[in-house]
């Protein structure tokens, strides 16, 4: 079996990590990808608010390490907890919800894990990723709300 486990480095994405151990990550053959994804930044207005490209490069290079740190943090939480589990991560770039759904179909993932935001009412109007992962994915989608 393969399960995705998508990660933002917030609280919930840590309860999603700990409850994608629990579920998944102390059976035998389970394949487990962390994936965390980052996006471009968003071009400034042109003069007098021009940047320098250099500088948008530099937060390219901040938000994609940053990406890499969440996604450690979660690989951290299967260590200590699941050490046997088969773990790789993949950090790609883009919009957060139209990438976990390509990975999920490239790979193929069998279940993807994220959590929760838990912004109620205007979360739900606005939008949100893991709402786009459930309508979107080819696979089962489990989200993990609050505390495991």
């Amino acid at each position: 079996m393969k399960v995705m486990l998508a990660t933002d480095g917030s609280d919930f994405s840590r309860n999603a990590a700990q409850a994608c151990c629990e579920l998944f990550g102390k059976n035998s053959g389970v394949e487990i990808r962390i994936v965390s994804v980052y996006e471009d930044v968003p071009v400034l207005a042109s003069e007098p608010f021009a940047l320098a490209p250099e500088y948008y490069q530099d937060m390219v290079d901040a938000a994609k390490k940053q990406a890499e740190h969440f996604a450690q943090e979660a690989a951290e939480i299967f260590r200590s907890s699941c050490p046997d589990a088969a773990i790789t991560t993949a950090i790609p770039r883009g919009k957060p919800a139209t990438r976990i759904v390509d990975l999920a179909n490239s790979w193929p993932a069998d279940i993807v894990v994220v959590g929760s935001h838990g912004r109620g009412f205007w979360g739900r109007l606005l939008g949100s990723v893991s709402s786009a992962i459930v309508h979107h994915a080819p696979c089962t989608v489990v989200i993990v709300r609050g505390d495991v």
